[in-house]
């Protein structure tokens, strides 16, 4: 039993609710000391220190953001992403101390919305968890580099195999949607609404937007997006273009 269990439940449903697996108890209770302090932005609805106990937990469904250790008492978590996902519509955030990018670039693929670094500044750690919670990305910079650097790193035969059919997909994109998906890369932590203010149209036509380049690029997100648009080179608009206004 950890000290969490002992937290009397929290009732404020405008706060950000912060699930926390974490094995190591002196790491669990500054985080919940943390969070706890943020009160009422967010707060802890509960904690787990091993993979069981997470998977069997009662407030997990109800939670925003889940901050997640992959190794929790020696087993790995990220085994595990696909089955807490559907355990509920927290975001995951994973909280490494370590640097297996292997393993984490893993987690990202299964649905991890991002990953921060155990020694990351306290402010950091919970402006990675306010971005998290509202849809956005959240990659450690080194990280970050080193994970699309293994992405884009394929080879010639994978490049081969896969060059026909990205192109075509990418071809299906109109000047105005590659546009958008530069923007998106070049401010991957921006909030939808700053996105949609400077390609100068409204956030509910950008959302519909986004849901015609993640159908064209057979992606399901926007970290997917992300990962896919860096791995092929769509970091730029296409010569020529400008933004547009509402119609565009």
């Amino acid at each position: 039993m950890t000290f969490c269990d002992i937290r009397q439940p929290a009732t404020d449903s405008r706060a950000i609710n912060v699930f926390l697996a974490e094995d190591h108890q002196i790491t669990l209770w500054g985080l919940h000391q943390l969070i706890d302090a943020m009160q009422p932005r967010m707060q802890v609805v509960g904690c787990a220190s091993t993979l069981a106990e997470l998977l069997a937990h009662a407030e997990l469904p109800g939670a925003d953001v889940l901050l997640l250790d992959l190794d929790l008492g020696g087993e790995d978590a990220g085994a595990a992403l696909s089955t807490l996902r559907q355990r509920g519509n927290a975001h995951v955030l994973v909280l490494t101390g370590a640097d297996n990018i292997e393993q984490y670039r893993d987690a990202v693929l299964k649905g991890a919305r991002g990953v921060v670094h155990k020694s990351a500044p306290a402010a950091t750690i919970l402006r990675a968890i306010e971005r998290v919670s509202e849809g956005e990305v959240w990659l450690h910079r080194v990280l970050l580099g080193e994970v699309l650097g293994q992405l884009t790193d394929s080879g010639p035969v994978s490049a081969a195999r896969c060059e026909d059919p990205d192109a075509r997909r990418i071809a299906g994109l109109t000047p105005r949607e590659r546009e958008i998906v530069a923007i998106l890369l070049q401010r991957s932590g921006a909030k939808l609404l700053s996105v949609a203010d400077e390609v100068r149209m409204s956030e509910h036509t950008l959302r519909n937007h986004l849901t015609t380049i993640y159908s064209k690029l057979g992606v399901r997100g926007r970290l997917e997006l992300h990962v896919y648009a860096t791995a092929h080179g769509l970091a730029g608009p296409l010569p020529g273009t400008r933004g547009g206004g509402e119609n565009s």
